[in-house]
């Protein structure tokens, strides 16, 4: 059901009062948050349906598969973590009543993601000749640029649906992304139906019909939410196309000092998991395979804190703008406490029923499917111990950008992603023999060591002067 003018009214409310109890800050950011939890899920859904649907393929289009969208992902988190900065940036204009601020800075984020979209298209078309000179198999690299092919074009609509939800979020109108998110999975689960397996009369695309699918999904997406905003009352006054050529270069290169600090640190933690997977692809094609269904299900649950943060960041920059210190701290350590308590029951889920998340991927009763079951049973177990951390550190990353700290955060990410979990990945996994596991290991350790360094962090914001 869509939001009420009653539920709009409480949300505004909760929005825009300061002083909030603990009580009332959980509840706001419960209010604020849900619908953004529930629309990255089904976020999640859409990459889901592809991952199962390749599955269906077989255990070579699923690795085939992997290899593409762990290389596309750093590439598209990327530009989603430069257009995060639009976000505290309007909650903070809101915050201090300087709504002129917040059609500048949603026109110049459409201009940033259109540059970003223009820079890294053309890098993507490489990606085979990429996966051929990291010692990935041929027939792997040959399947992963059929998807890539087709599947690149997201980046035009992705970009712009994250500023266009940075603008309806910072406003309290999060239920519309949830059900233009909804639709989406349909209309994908459609038409990999069609394109992948040849229904309905068309052709049998299988990778290639994926990425087609992918691409026209994000377009309809994006074209709904920019509808929902030059036409609902209280956003289209905003005008955000009038004019939209005019230049506001101040603003256009304060999105850039603010988000690509936090495209780093987002693109840091990705690319640990896209290491990771070519590592896994040295081992063979069953390793990867494992690794593909165990890293979808880490990264299901993973959408519930990350939902979270995406309301901690609104929640802790209106509390900046109004500059209330006690309000900062109660949103931030409200979210990371609710996002660590979800990932104490996934961690559970995760240990005690792995079977039951793994065959809804491959099927136990096909032969070729019983190594990659067995191994992705072992990475689970694995992806159940990083759970409390990657909950928390991404929590406490987003409170530390509704501040507007995210230079040192970045480099929080940098060492212990990649100085610290990507060294020990490769030494356990070939070093030390443990393969797969060991590989896992080293992505546990990396999120850990992120996680403390950012919540001490936060919580030492007022000696730090932040």
């Amino acid at each position: 059901m869509l939001q009420t003018d009653a539920s709009y009214a409480e949300q505004g409310r909760l929005l825009a009062e300061p002083g909030v109890s603990w009580g009332g800050e959980v509840r706001a950011t419960i209010l604020l948050a849900w619908p953004l939890v529930i629309a990255q899920l089904a976020t999640m859904a859409l990459h889901t349906t592809d991952v199962i649907m390749m599955g269906w393929l077989g255990p070579q289009f699923l690795a085939g598969g992997t290899l593409a969208t762990t290389f596309l992902y750093p590439f598209l988190m990327f530009g989603f973590g430069v257009l995060i900065a639009v976000s505290p940036m309007i909650a903070q204009a809101i915050g201090a009543r300087q709504y002129r601020s917040v059609r500048r800075t949603t026109r110049q984020g459409l201009w940033v993601g259109l540059l970003l979209a223009a820079l890294t298209i053309p890098l993507v078309l490489q990606a085979e000749w990429v996966f051929l000179r990291l010692g990935q198999a041929p027939e792997n690299a040959a399947l992963a640029q059929s998807y890539l092919n087709y599947a690149v074009w997201l980046f035009i609509p992705a970009l712009l649906f994250g500023v266009l939800r940075g603008l309806v979020s910072a406003h309290g109108h999060t239920a519309i992304i949830l059900w233009i998110t909804i639709a989406g999975i349909f209309v994908n689960a459609a038409g990999n139906y069609v394109l992948m397996f040849g229904h309905f009369g068309f052709p049998r695309l299988e990778l290639r019909g994926a990425g087609i699918t992918t691409a026209f999904v994000h377009a309809l997406m994006s074209a709904l939410l920019l509808l929902y905003v030059v036409t609902h009352p209280r956003l289209k006054r905003y005008a955000i196309l009038m004019r939209f050529w005019k230049p506001d270069w101040t603003r256009f290169i304060g999105i850039w000092r603010l988000g690509a600090p936090i495209g780093a640190m987002m693109t840091a933690e990705v690319s640990l998991f896209t290491a990771a997977a070519m590592l896994m692809g040295w081992l063979g094609t069953d390793e990867l395979a494992a690794h593909a269904v165990a890293l979808q299900l880490a990264a299901i649950a993973f959408m519930v804190p990350l939902g979270i943060s995406q309301a901690t960041t609104i929640r802790v920059g209106l509390a900046h703008g109004r500059c209330h210190k006690h309000d900062i701290a109660k949103a931030g350590w409200v979210s990371i406490c609710l996002a660590t308590g979800f990932m104490v029951s996934t961690c559970l889920l995760f240990w005690l029923a792995p079977e039951l998340l793994i065959h809804r991927f491959l099927d136990p009763g096909r032969p070729e499917n019983a190594v990659p079951i067995r191994l992705a049973i072992g990475y689970l177990g694995i992806a159940a111990l990083f759970q409390l951390v990657d909950g928390a550190q991404v929590a406490a990353a987003a409170a530390l950008r509704g501040i507007s700290d995210t230079t040192v955060p970045m480099v929080i990410a940098v060492l212990g992603y990649w100085a610290c979990g990507l060294p020990i990945a490769w030494y356990l996994g070939f070093s030390a023999g443990l393969e797969g596991i060991g590989i896992w290991l080293g992505l546990a350790s990396g999120l850990a060591f992120a996680a403390v360094t950012l919540i001490a962090r936060f919580a030492l914001r007022e000696r730090l002067e932040l």
